[in-house]
């Protein structure tokens, strides 16, 4: 169920904060833009002494956890309220595809120290390492959900490429967001994807019933790792 993946939810990997702070030249503050309930905003900690972190959704900054050193915010990311120059790095973790991108884009010009870096990321499809079960996953994303997902969803499934990235390019390493799941956690997950909602509203019914079975079949009855390759964006503001 839904509330067995809020248990244990993924983790994004520690090396890419340390890579964002090594290239950074201040470390003062760091915004996380479209933070959600802040699953990626904790990690800036280890690099940067405080960070804001905002969502244009309050019931997103209503749930996330209190942190010494972050400050939550209700704010739109393209109009963030935050001081002109007073950013040293911002990340945008599986959120970018939703702005106005475009205006987005001026505002972290606005807000970002000279030198400072953007670092924007998302993750598409799921690995487990078993050929069966990825096959299964993938059908069931592009094909079973396929008709379901938001326009915006073409963005990710492109990895980015399809957005206009204004700035000095950096080379980020090769990172994965990870977790360590049973079936049940698996279920879960997909029955909280916004495409398997609306597939529910469209169809009257659980389109994840049309995978549990099969899936159930092939993860058995033990713990897997699960990992989401990140594409990243990464680039030098104001250089």
């Amino acid at each position: 169920m839904a509330d067995d993946y809020a248990r244990s939810r993924p983790t994004y990997p520690a090396e890419l904060y340390a890579w964002l702070a090594a290239v950074t030249p201040r470390h003062d503050l760091a915004w996380d833009c479209g933070c959600g309930s802040g699953q990626a905003t904790a990690g800036l900690l280890t690099g940067f002494r405080q960070v804001i972190a905002t969502d244009a959704s309050a019931a997103q900054i209503a749930n996330a956890p209190e942190l010494p050193g972050v400050e939550w915010r209700v704010a739109r990311a393209e109009e963030s309220g935050l001081d002109t120059h007073s950013v040293d790095a911002v990340v945008i973790a599986q959120a970018l595809h939703w702005f106005e991108i475009e205006k987005f884009w001026e505002e972290v010009n606005r807000v970002v120290r000279p030198g400072g870096v953007v670092m924007a990321w998302s993750y598409a499809f799921q690995q487990t390492g078993d050929s069966t079960l990825d096959a299964l996953l993938r059908e069931f994303t592009t094909v079973t959900l396929g008709g379901h997902w938001p326009p915006e969803r073409r963005h990710v499934d492109a990895g980015y490429t399809t957005i206009n990235f204004p700035f000095e390019q950096l080379v980020p390493p090769a990172a994965a967001m990870t977790a360590v799941w049973d079936v049940g956690r698996e279920l879960g997950y997909l029955r909280s994807w916004s495409a398997t909602r609306r597939a529910r509203e469209v169809l009257g019914t659980d389109p994840v019933g049309t995978i549990e079975e099969p899936l159930r079949q092939a993860w058995g009855s033990g713990e897997r790792e699960v990992q989401w390759p990140l594409t990243v964006l990464a680039g030098v503001v104001g250089r």
